[in-house]
């Protein structure tokens, strides 16, 4: 979110054009009255993050402190360059659930990696990432945010909510999962419920029932934080370990010498796909975020600028051992709401992280891995947009089927896989609606100006012996039959009266080779009914191909319009049967 130093009113933010490294961009004309609200809601960003910093690391089968590491760096990295005041960045579900997938391929082809490598694996990871959202910021890439459209990414969102969901069935009932995919641990899980810990699985279901009473009646607290609280209570004063609840256990009790991970032999092409997979699913969904909540503050989001700042996040995540992160919604929503005013808020909630884990690890250690699961499935429910989906269903069918598409792949082929079966359905999508660009005829209104499409009203009339047809999209070589098709539909549905075709090609931006050629065909065919083609509103660059294929010199520069009222004065002085001399009336 790009802004401007605040002048007369600091809560109205507009763009700022900012210098590649123009460094802490979001705290230029701090004022020393801001101090109390930022250190309020750094207090309770920290509050709130603990237990997602604790909780996510298990998507990915990463040790917990790699989550406090992550949320550490990654407010340092954006508060030196993000460009937004109030946004907060930190672990992600869907992130840590592509994340998961890209570490299960590297398993797959390295099945000797330690924990340690693991953990090595994830940070290299999250500097690749840096990398890329700083290299596509310098191509001002920043509109790749739109690669997977919200559609898909709602089907997408909803297919890795039920991956994680289904990934926590070993941790809310104390089995030993072994199966992968969405089936295979529901199959183990029917098979084994006799060895179900039932201590473990009533003290998820109470954990989990928590969550949504907080969420039904909000009392000030947020949810997991009153589980984190409540569960490490629980389990000092019954001792969960002793009794077989798995707690997360020892912690490191400070932070890791910041450096470069290193991991021997880990493939750079798999690095390099892996990183771009987190990559394309982690911007997509943090820009979203971004604006959503730029919405409320009045500031303007620039994509290219967010590139940055997300780029410095993930880097400084890596060097301090974490992994991938973006924008955060449930800590930019406490952030908000407690009155924050700049990164200085995120600084200050990475100060608070580091005393945890150096002063508090020791009562960390012993929170309960069941309760840690009910957070993630609790987070993972809200992920899921069922009024989204509802609302794609009532607009377009076709999106809601791409939505499924997506929902689909992330559930059936896995959360990686499923990041290029959204991407894949998002082209499809694409190309689907411009192989179809629709062709509507122009007519006019009795005493009105303009012209107005004839399917529109029953008021519109043709105008007699003139065809303007207005091709709604761009012509190139996937779509110029189906141009071509309907153009010859429209002139045979008005033959043989028909004189003049006029195509307003005000919506065309590009067009091919392949497009003119069916133009040059069509152009011909007409010549032989009697009718000339004629072209109006045409676009510089479409003019200039045009021009340098011949086509303009064929049809004549004289039916090449500025508009369409230009068009209708030369075709009313035209004397009727007359094909080449210029009847364009005068200007002067």
């Amino acid at each position: 979110m790009a802004f401007i130093p605040p002048t007369s009113s600091p809560e109205r933010q507009g763009p700022l054009r900012p210098s590649w490294f123009r460094l802490l961009p979001s705290l230029r004309g701090y004022r020393s009255a801001w101090l109390k609200s930022d250190v309020s809601a750094g207090l309770a960003i920290a509050a709130v993050g603990i237990p997602s910093a604790i909780a996510y690391p298990a998507i990915a089968g990463l040790p917990a402190e790699t989550g406090i590491y992550a949320s550490i760096g990654s407010v340092i990295g954006y508060a030196l360059l993000g460009p937004s005041r109030r946004l907060i960045v930190g672990p992600d579900a869907a992130t840590m659930a592509v994340l998961a997938g890209v570490l299960a391929t590297i398993l797959q082809q390295m099945p000797g990696l330690s924990p340690a490598d693991l953990v090595g694996a994830a940070s290299l990871l999250s500097l690749g990432v840096g990398l890329i959202c700083f290299a596509a910021s310098a191509f001002r890439l920043g509109n790749i945010a739109s690669l997977l459209s919200r559609p898909i990414l709602a089907g997408f969102f909803i297919g890795v909510a039920i991956s994680i969901m289904v990934g926590q069935i070993g941790r809310v009932t104390g089995l030993k999962i072994e199966a992968e995919g969405l089936i295979g641990p529901l199959v183990e899980l029917a098979r084994n419920a006799s060895d179900i810990h039932w201590p473990s699985l009533v003290l998820a279901l109470a954990m989990f029932a928590i969550l949504q009473l907080v969420r039904i009646r909000p009392v000030g607290i947020p949810g997991p934080v009153i589980v984190v609280v409540l569960g490490a209570a629980l389990s000092a004063i019954f001792n969960f370990e002793a009794r077989g609840i798995r707690v997360v256990g020892n912690l490191p009790t400070g932070l890791p010498s910041p450096g470069l991970p290193r991991i021997a032999g880990l493939p750079l092409t798999q690095l390099f796909l892996g990183s771009a997979a987190i990559f394309v699913v982690s911007f997509g969904a943090g820009i979203i975020t971004a604006r959503s909540f730029a919405a409320r503050t009045g500031e303007d989001v620039d994509p290219n600028a967010e590139l940055r700042g997300f780029g410095a996040a993930n880097i400084v995540s890596s060097l301090l051992g974490g992994f991938a992160v973006t924008s955060s919604d449930s800590r930019t929503a406490v952030n908000l709401s407690v009155g924050g005013r700049t990164q200085l808020a995120g600084l200050t909630a990475a100060v608070v992280l580091a005393l945890a884990v150096a002063f508090f690890a020791q009562y960390l250690r012993i929170l309960p891995i069941p309760a840690l699961g009910a957070i993630l499935i609790a987070a993972a429910l809200s992920v899921i947009d069922l009024d989204g989906l509802r609302e794609i269903w009532r607009i377009s069918r076709v999106e809601f089927g791409f939505a499924l598409i997506a929902m689909a792949g992330a559930i059936s082929f896995g959360v990686l896989q499923g990041v290029v079966v959204a991407i894949i359905a998002t082209f499809v999508y694409v190309i689907f609606k411009e192989t179809q660009p629709r062709v509507a005829l122009l007519g006019q209104m009795p005493g009105r100006g303009g012209f107005y499409k004839l399917h529109r009203s029953l008021e519109v009339q043709p105008i007699p012996g003139l065809l303007i047809c207005f091709v709604q999209g761009n012509m190139l070589f996937f779509n110029a039959d189906h141009v071509d098709e309907q153009l010859r539909g429209v002139i045979a549905g008005h033959a043989p009266k028909t004189r003049w075709l006029v195509i307003d090609a005000s919506a065309i931006t590009q067009i091919d080779s392949t497009a003119v050629e069916m133009l040059e065909n069509l152009r011909r065919d007409l010549e032989g009914l009697g009718i000339r083609m004629g072209l109006s509103e045409v676009q510089s660059n479409v003019s200039a191909l045009l021009e340098r294929s011949g086509f303009n010199a064929a049809i004549g520069r004289e039916m090449i319009f500025d508009d369409l009222d230009d068009a209708l004065r030369a075709f009313q002085a035209a004397p009727p049967g007359t094909l080449q001399e210029d009847t364009r009336p005068s200007r002067t």
